[in-house]
């Protein structure tokens, strides 16, 4: 499954290139969603596998700095080719993919498997599994709609549309469920004469909890480089930085390098720029990610997770102190903290209480409360900035008090399920 992923993001990413209209992009795009699709889950599954309770925290944790390093590197990497052109990206990105197909290819070994359970699993058992996890496959086309409508309608209508088309939805699923169930319609009734029925209730509730965690998390790269840009004079990090910025040019400049243009990739207005502020965020990561992992190892995993989203409340809040750059570094490597906490260990949770032959799937599903958070992070910030940004209100503060408030109810909301669940 690595090695095919890899045969689809190659040529997806060359084709990125080719297409000059939205549709054609899009097209596109969704030949790259798929081969990460294929991707991800079996990544997060191999490290659910390689490793146990004992080992899970610190095996998520190396994984997570890995990731970090890419996300780190990635954008910096991409920078430096698209100023010698645009069409560079994208083979720069097909070119790492090749060197992890090649990696795969040359050192990737595969975790113990059950041959015997998998060599009678047929193409039809392993989608009715899927659609067990979800429920029965009125509950699946249920939930796949309302993902379908939310996410391409939040593209092309408006919001208040979209939420009246999701709901009109579940108006009629609902309504057509109690038609059912009067009709005493049961299990043994063809699909579409089924009553809806819920599956793996605790992993969902899970996931859509986890999604509460996921919105607050992206306003660090939606909302944060906008607020940077509109409010923050970033003016002392400067004025710290700059001796030593100096003394790296210099060198460089007695090495014969031209070092005239370097501050523009930095600064703008006198500025630094948003996305090097935000990209602090991998940097702390990237180093702090193995020691916060190794002291955590021992944690319960919703003690570890309500503390992560408790540490981003406390990180949004720290905005309110003002608005200079120092306090901005301050904050997101706050929020790193809080994020080296809850996302490997959310992960590495979802990995725990998936049945042994069915984890690649549990993580493909994980990945439903990243999408509802990076749809609903991405409504929420756009209309939260408009309301009290500056073309708004003009209070940031009240702003970023509402962001702490939904990763605190989230935090509540994790508590609460892990008594409950903990109980039964």
């Amino acid at each position: 499954m690595f090695l095919a992923s890899t045969l689809v993001m190659g040529p997806a990413y060359l084709l990125l290139s080719l297409p000059r209209t939205f549709l054609g992009f899009f097209a596109v795009y969704l030949l790259v969603a798929v081969g990460h699709g294929m991707f991800k889950p079996v990544v997060i599954s191999t490290v659910a596998k390689t490793t146990d309770e004992r080992t899970g925290t610190m095996g998520f944790g190396i994984f997570y700095m890995m990731v970090n390093i890419g996300g780190f590197l990635g954008p910096l990497l991409a920078g430096v080719v698209r100023g010698w052109s645009w069409s560079y990206v994208f083979y720069a990105s097909a070119v790492w993919i090749l060197l992890v197909n090649l990696t795969c290819f040359l050192f990737y070994k595969e975790p113990p498997r059950d041959a015997e359970a998998e060599s009678q699993r047929t193409l039809r058992s392993v989608f009715s599994g899927m659609i067990h996890v979800v429920g029965n496959v009125r509950f699946f086309i249920l939930i796949s709609g309302l993902l379908l409508v939310m996410v391409l309608g939040s593209k092309w209508i408006a919001a208040g549309s979209m939420f009246q088309l999701a709901g009109l939805w579940l108006g009629i699923n609902l309504a057509y469920d109690v038609i059912l169930r009067l009709a005493r319609c049961g299990t043994h009734s063809p699909w579409p004469l089924q009553p809806m029925r819920v599956g793996e209730t605790r992993y969902l509730v899970f996931l859509l909890l986890m999604a509460g965690f996921w919105v607050s998390f992206n306003q660090v790269f939606m909302t944060l480089p906008e607020y940077i840009r509109d409010y923050v004079d970033t003016r002392d990090l400067v004025g710290a930085l700059g001796p030593a910025a100096g003394f790296v040019t210099g060198i460089a400049e007695q090495l014969g390098a031209d070092t005239s243009g370097w501050s523009k990739a930095v600064l703008e207005n006198g500025q630094v720029k948003p996305e090097h502020l935000i990209n602090l965020n991998a940097l702390g990561i990237i180093f702090f990610q193995l020691l916060i992992s190794y002291l955590a190892r021992k944690l319960k995993p919703f003690t570890t997770i309500i503390s992560g989203v408790m540490i981003t409340v406390v990180s949004f809040l720290i905005y309110l102190l003002g608005a200079g750059g120092w306090v901005i570094v301050s904050g997101i490597l706050i929020f790193s903290v809080g994020e080296m906490l809850a996302s490997p260990k959310s992960k590495e949770y979802a990995g725990r209480i998936a049945p042994p032959d069915k984890v690649g799937m549990y993580m493909g599903y994980f990945y439903w409360c990243v999408a509802l958070g990076n749809l609903f992070g991405g409504l929420l910030s756009g209309v939260a900035y408009q309301k009290l940004g500056p073309n708004g209100l003009d209070r940031p503060g009240l702003m970023w008090v509402f962001f702490a408030a939904l990763a605190l109810v989230t935090a509540v909301l994790l508590g609460i399920y892990d008594r409950l669940v903990r109980t039964k």
